[in-house]
């Protein structure tokens, strides 16, 4: 027994000593290990920062190179600057109170700035633009040449639109100025070059936009109120003015009972050119909103163009016989629905295309439009049924507009854009239509009396139209000035009974001499009504009319908005320094708690 008991010590040690050999073995395998591991990261820094060494070293090489290139320009800059340092405003900075000359001065220095770039970059615009349509179209583009003539009608209409309005009257009248000067200056005559075919199409391009912008500002809930009182504003003054003067030209003017008529038609269209812009404006300063005056003028006056132009038409077939007369007395009405109908179905087509899940929504849309506008304008008038068109753009526009809702600003303001460049063309041609040379000295006089009775006839006849509406005696008075301007249908339709005449009944100077003097009253109203009815609307607007409540109720819930605004966030900042002293509080507590 004590033989076994020596041999299991004797194996107990072996087993330990096994054991520990083994454990001796791990370590050192570990460490050697850990030794290489240390090793290769010794290494791997000491690469790394030899490269980091010749990073720099190469990096501090390019900022050198580039330190000495920038010290050659910067040398050559301050030179420059130095030597031009007399035309540069960082040398020359406008004092706190400059004088006149200290300012002109001032506009000249570089870099270019302020109101003198301005006008350096529209003159090159215009240069530019002349440039390429001479490289295009040569003696188009000279003097003599329509295009020239275009051109420089353009550009004198925008400043003299720019002009006028330092007298606070609308850029409008200035236009008009502008293209009766160019037309009847001696010297000049730059007028007298322009292609009527080609006026005419821009006449009519510029009438299509602004038809489209006064479709688009039409209110639906006044015009269903004032549904009424539109056609009786359409009606009752267009005619009683047409019989007026059909009675005063008689005995005045000896003119025959038909030709007296279709003066008093011709004399009797509103012009949509001067009234809707002075009706837009009224929209954009909210006066008369809340009444409706503005929807009731425009949307009126469309109807009243095509009561005049229907009269005129009707009287102008009886007189030549042209055409089948029940035809022509019956075509008022035909194109009143047509216009009606074709926008409708217009304006319903553009609910859909393009449809809403496009890009550039709003600017495709402008150009569904516009497009759709100039087919039923131009599409119309090649037709024979040109009263349709102008009531077709305006009904297009307004069901159109219907629809898109809150989405139609964007629309509407690039219609404002193209409106910009269309105003200029459309009054500018309108006054290059005035031909003084065809007024005749012993027309003039009578003409002028003629035109202030019928006028005054109209004004009382458009506040009767209007009494029923609910407006004040002021509003009344507003209304019949807004409907005084004559341009457009006068521009259109003045010189047609002459060409008529003409064609028809060459041998008879009779009806020559008719269709001279109705011309050249035509003329008459366009510059005794134009300039003044515009300059009245946009006199008178501000003590007539009523500014909007809506605006007043917007602007006071905006200040509310930014009032509480104000106080929200001046909680949330009490709310921050009181939870900030709560936290040092807290945080006080718990050290003095750690603390004891």
């Amino acid at each position: 027994m004590a033989s076994s008991g020596t041999e299991g010590t004797a194996a107990n040690l072996l087993k330990q000593k096994r054991d520990t050999g083994s454990k001796s073995d791990v370590s050192e395998k570990t460490r050697f290990i850990e030794d290489r591991e240390e090793e290769m990261e010794n290494s791997g820094s000491t690469q790394g920062r030899s490269g980091r060494s010749n990073g720099g070293e190469e990096a501090g090489m390019e900022e050198e190179g580039s330190r000495e290139r920038r010290g050659k320009c910067g040398r050559c800059a301050d030179r420059c600057e130095k030597l031009f340092s007399c035309c540069l405003t960082s040398y020359h900075p406008l004092p706190a109170a400059p004088t006149w000359s200290d300012s002109c001065v001032h506009a000249v220095r570089c870099p270019p700035h302020g109101t003198a770039a301005q006008v350096f970059t529209l003159v090159m615009m215009v240069v530019l633009g002349w440039a390429a349509l001479w490289a295009v179209t040569k003696e188009e583009a000279l003097p003599g040449g329509n295009l020239f003539a275009l051109t420089v009608l353009l550009v004198l209409c925008v400043i003299g639109g720019r002009l006028i309005q330092f007298i606070k009257l609308p850029p409008l009248l200035g236009m008009l100025i502008v293209g009766i000067l160019l037309r009847n200056v001696p010297g000049i005559m730059v007028g007298s070059w322009i292609n009527p075919v080609w006026a005419s199409a821009i006449r009519l391009v510029a009438l299509t936009v602004i038809l489209i912008r006064a479709g688009l500002g039409l209110d639906p809930v006044q015009l269903r109120r004032l549904s009424c009182t539109v056609l009786l504003l359409a009606l009752v003054p267009c005619v009683v003015e047409a019989a007026t003067l059909a009675v005063v030209v008689h005995f005045l003017l000896d003119f025959p009972w038909l030709w007296g008529f279709m003066l008093g038609f011709v004399l009797a269209a509103v012009s949509p050119a001067v009234v809707v812009p002075s009706m837009l404006w009224l929209q954009e300063i909210g006066l008369g909103v809340d009444q409706g005056i503005p929807t009731l003028v425009i949307a009126s006056g469309s109807v009243d163009d095509v009561i005049a132009i229907t009269g005129f038409a009707v009287c102008l077939g009886i007189t030549f016989t042209t055409g089948d007369l029940v035809f022509t007395i019956f075509r008022g009405p035909i194109e009143l629905l047509m216009g009606i109908v074709g926008g409708i179905l217009a304006g319903i087509f553009l609910w859909y295309f393009p449809s809403k899940d496009q890009k550039s929504l709003p600017r495709r849309r402008v150009w569904m439009l516009f497009g759709t506008g100039l087919l039923m304008a131009f599409g119309s008038r090649t037709a024979g049924y040109a009263g349709s068109g102008a009531l077709g753009c305006l009904v297009m526009a307004f069901v159109a507009g219907f629809s898109w809702e809150d989405d139609k600003e964007p629309v509407e303001a690039m219609m404002a854009d193209m409106w910009g460049v269309a105003q200029p063309f459309l009054f500018g041609l309108i006054g290059a239509e005035v031909d003084v040379t065809k007024i005749q000295p012993q027309t003039i006089g009578l003409g002028v009396a003629a035109i202030v009775i019928g006028c005054v006839v109209r004004m009382a006849a458009s506040a009767a139209s209007v009494s029923c509406a609910g407006f004040t005696w002021k509003e009344r008075l507003f209304v019949a000035i807004a409907w005084l301007p004559r341009a457009t249908v006068q521009a259109a339709i003045g010189s047609t009974a002459l060409d008529t005449a003409r064609e028809l009944t060459p041998q008879d100077s009779t009806n020559k001499k008719l269709g001279i003097q109705l011309l050249a009253i035509a003329v008459l109203v366009i510059l005794i009504t134009a300039p003044i009815g515009s300059a009245l609307i946009s006199l008178t607007a501000r003590r007539l009319l009523r500014k909007s409540t809506k605006e007043d109720s917007d602007r006071d819930s905006a200040i509310e908005m930014n009032n509480i605004g104000d106080c929200a966030r001046g909680e949330d900042i009490e709310l921050q320094v009181c939870s900030a002293e709560g936290g040092e509080h807290d945080s006080a507590e718990r050290k003095y708690d750690g603390d004891v």
